[in-house]
């Protein structure tokens, strides 16, 4: 990890500092999504069996995941983790389910009633991946705040094995949370699958989850054709930002770094701090735990575009934090919740020695699904209203015809959109001759 301090920094190395790891905007790349999707949908499912075989090295004689391989999952899913699973699944359901939007009924004037109504997603697509690790726990951020919208159809995509499986933890958790329709599909042919429709998986209105750059270029193609599906948000590598004041202890803030940088080697973890006892602490935490991890390899590659900086004080790093809008961003402070007001920009905050990146993962209740590359100036999480449509509508009366009419007409008028005047101007005179 780079070591700097951010007061000897000119305007141009700071910018420099905080640049993350570049995302390969492949002009190749793009052309080859772009063809593979038209091949979906121009050929289906053969072309999905195609590409699966190609890309996944397994041959499906049939594309959806069946009853028995659900069946099969559940037996081998050991009794400790269906618990944990179970535990994560009630916390999420009780966040989301507090956090939903509500409906809403307002007088805004004397006979004029303005509401909200809120109608569920029809169909939506989720997508799980399972590249260097399979994520069932994405399974629970994305089905658990679709089932609390109301979503009629969920259906789930997630890569088969070499044996032509989806990973049994993933179909467990599928099914404790309501979706039975799985297809054994990954990657971009996934995405072009769910936002077109084939003979076997069903055209979904919106599509979520995370990916690799294949899948992210796939959802922001289909995002902007007008025939695709939307999707959830802009995506990019996962993310973690900690600002730690000299009492926080090294070893946490080493393992909460560790903990985001095995994520892939395209992730970024930085750290913020006044204290250079603190930076000589976490660089030394840092190479000890690395010694213990599996995915060290992933590690390292990440830490090699990643910063431990030497700040001011904690109101510097707090500003670097909201230029940076990070993802994640751990408050590893004394008095951390005091800070709180201060963050503008951040996916997700967790505050305190005692609060690891990681709870957020999986059970503490939020999501884990966010914005990342700097969206979060901007964007927000996955939340139960992703999947909602939220529609306005208004009802008048004659009295509230005439109280809000006159306000209409100057204000159409002022635009010169003389039908939008005539249109309330009408009704006026109609109420004036009628005297009702």
């Amino acid at each position: 990890m780079k070591r700097l301090i951010w007061d000897e920094l000119d305007a141009a190395a700071r910018r420099a500092s905080l640049q993350r790891p570049a995302q390969t905007d492949s002009a190749e790349r793009n052309v080859a999504v772009a063809r593979l999707i038209a091949q979906v949908r121009a050929d289906g499912d053969a072309t999905l069996r195609a590409l699966t075989r190609r890309y996944d090295g397994c041959e499906l004689a049939e594309l959806e995941v069946s009853a028995e391989e659900f069946d099969l999952a559940q037996a081998s899913v050991a009794p400790p983790l269906r618990d944990a699973i179970a535990q994560a699944r009630e916390r999420i359901a009780r966040f989301h389910a507090a956090a939903a939007p509500a409906a809403v009924r307002l007088e805004t004037a004397p006979g004029v009633v303005c509401e909200r109504v809120l109608r569920p997603l029809g169909r939506v697509g989720l997508y799980a991946p399972a590249g260097t690790a399979p994520l069932p726990s994405t399974v629970l951020m994305l089905a658990v705040p679709a089932q609390l919208a109301g979503c009629a159809d969920i259906v789930l995509c997630t890569p088969a094995n070499a044996a032509g499986q989806c990973d049994p933890v993933v179909l467990y958790t599928a099914r404790l949370c309501g979706v039975t329709r799985v297809f054994k599909l990954g990657g971009a042919q996934a995405i072009a699958a769910m936002a077109y429709g084939t003979a076997t998986v069903p055209r979904c209105d919106k599509l979520f989850g995370p990916g690799n750059a294949w899948v992210t270029e796939a959802k922001r193609q289909v995002a902007s054709d007008a025939e695709g599906a939307a999707i959830d948000l802009p995506a990019g590598p996962s993310e973690v930002l900690v600002i730690a004041d000299a009492a926080a202890d090294a070893e946490f803030v080493a393992a909460d770094l560790l903990s985001q940088a095995e994520h892939g080697g395209d992730s970024q973890v930085v750290l913020l701090t006044p204290s250079r006892q603190l930076l000589d602490a976490v660089e030394s935490a840092v190479a000890m735990q690395l010694q213990e991890l599996p995915r060290a390899g992933i590690a390292r590659a990440a830490l090699a575009h990643s910063r431990l900086i030497e700040v001011a004080d904690l109101d510097q790093a707090l500003a670097i934090s909201n230029d940076y809008a990070p993802e994640h961003l751990i408050l590893n402070v004394a008095d951390a919740r005091a800070l709180l007001p201060e963050v503008c920009n951040a996916g997700s905050v967790f505050l305190g020695a005692w609060s690891p990146e990681a709870v957020g993962d999986y059970c503490s209740g939020t999501n884990h699904v966010l914005p990342t590359y700097g969206y979060a100036r901007a964007w927000s999480g996955v939340s139960v209203a992703s999947f909602q449509k939220q529609i306005t509508v208004q009802e008048l009366s004659p009295e509230g015809l005439r109280a809000i009419g006159p306000c209409a007409r100057v204000l159409a008028e002022a635009e010169q959109l003389q039908a939008h005047e005539r249109a309330v101007a009408l009704r006026l005179a109609r109420l004036g001759a009628t005297g009702t």
